[in-house]
């Protein structure tokens, strides 16, 4: 029995953008973000210079939930080899505070980073042109 393993990435490099900062992030993933009616659940893969080598929607949700777990979040970045990942969601309705379950969902990303070697550098929640890092908020 022979198994073949494939990467299928979203998009890749990007005309080696390389992520400064969330402001950096948010301006990549600000036109993946338009116009969004559900959440969606992004990650995007960084080399060792926080350069952009894919990037993933890792999950659909609903209009005020997206079902995220560590395993699907990190698979992708384990077959890039991503030295690190910014993960991110929408929220449709324009809030941008994070919730309780966004806040838990870091967590467990976070502790999962740690234990893979594929640490989340930052979480951001995006919506109507405005965006929360959990990383310059003191979360993360």
């Amino acid at each position: 029995m022979k198994v073949r393993v494939m990467l299928v990435r979203e998009g890749r490099r990007e005309a080696e953008v390389q992520i400064s900062g969330p402001q950096t992030a948010f301006e990549f993933l600000k036109p993946k973000a338009k116009n969004l009616d559900r959440e969606h659940f992004w990650r995007i893969d960084l080399d060792a210079r926080n350069k952009i080598i894919g990037w993933e929607v890792v999950s659909i949700g609903t209009l005020t939930a997206s079902l995220v777990h560590p395993r699907e979040v990190f698979v992708g970045a384990l077959l890039s080899k991503s030295a690190g990942v910014i993960v991110a969601h929408n929220h449709p309705s324009g809030e941008i505070t994070p919730s309780p379950e966004d806040k838990e969902t870091t967590k467990r990303l976070v502790k999962a980073g740690e234990l893979l070697g594929v640490p989340v550098l930052d979480h951001l929640i995006v919506s109507d042109g405005k965006y929360f890092s959990f990383k310059e908020s003191g979360l993360l």
